[in-house]
């Protein structure tokens, strides 16, 4: 064992939480991690949205690239949605999909976990990655339509914040007292590592972040647009994540990987329709 290696991240200091998820759930270069226990899990999953805001910054420079040089919000958005992709590994709309399947296939728990598990994909998982790519294009092309000329900047801040606050309901789903659905597997590694606590304190700041962002576009109407879209997501995500361990008997990697992909498209679907709306 390199000892160097395995130190690396503590030296990070606040950082290390950020720098265990970057390395957990990205393919991007990230400190080595020699042991994934629960401690790091714990540590991961609370930084979870932070480093979802870190991803979104970047996919939102690419889209205030794009529409700033006039390319077009098509382009926009597909770059966007393929840095996302792409950093993550498919890692997240391949939970989409396999939930999807197993959803799809009206079983019981046991039988439907089966399916989940499968390397495959069939159709439901085909047409549930289809989907939610599609409308997320589409909300991002509906954002730069509605908030207008020029205002490319305030489109690249709520595509930005779009993965955090899809992150920011992975902590609803690994709270304690949510169960695992598949003892074992990774999703078990970080299911009820989320106090109460934690939860409240990471999603008060991430709320401060959604007012500033809002206030920053647009004064008190932005703010409560923001603030308002980004609350009633979570709202929905907890929805969303009840229905998955009624149906599934716990939540999985694969749920994890559902639940941030559908609640980062219903962000940006509610604030697209709000936008204009206001606009």
């Amino acid at each position: 064992m390199n000892h160097e290696q395995h130190d690396g991240p503590g030296r990070l200091g606040p950082l290390r939480g950020v720098a265990e998820a970057l390395s957990l759930f990205t393919i991007l270069p990230g400190p080595y991690l020699t042991d994934i226990d629960r401690p790091l899990a714990r540590r991961a999953i609370t930084a979870f949205p932070w480093l979802g805001l870190c991803l979104g910054v970047v996919a939102g420079g690419v889209v205030a690239l794009v529409l700033g040089l006039g390319a077009g919000s098509w382009l926009a958005g597909v770059l966007a949605l393929c840095w996302l992709a792409g950093a993550t590994g498919g890692f997240h709309l391949d939970g989409v999909a396999d939930t999807a399947d197993g959803l799809g296939s009206r079983a019981a728990p046991d039988k439907a976990l089966q399916i989940m598990k499968k390397s495959d994909i069939g159709p439901m998982g085909v047409i549930s990655i289809v989907l939610v790519l599609l409308v997320d294009t589409a909300a991002v092309v509906s954002l730069a339509g509605t908030t207008g000329l020029g205002a490319w900047w305030r489109v690249a801040t709520l595509v930005a914040l779009g993965p955090a606050i899809g992150r920011a309901a992975i902590l609803f789903a690994t709270m304690t007292g949510v169960p695992c659905a598949r003892p074992g597997g990774f999703g078990s590694l970080v299911a009820g590592v989320t106090t109460p606590r934690s939860a409240a304190i990471n999603l008060t700041a991430l709320g401060c972040v959604c007012a500033l962002a809002g206030w920053v576009m647009g004064g008190w109407a932005w703010l409560l647009v923001v603030v308002g879209c980004a609350a009633v997501t979570l709202l929905i995500a907890r929805g969303w994540i009840h229905h998955l361990v009624r149906r599934l008997s716990g939540m999985t990697g694969d749920t994890f990987g559902s639940v941030n992909e559908v609640t980062q498209m219903t962000f940006w679907v509610l604030t697209a329709l709000s936008v204009a709306v206001v606009s």
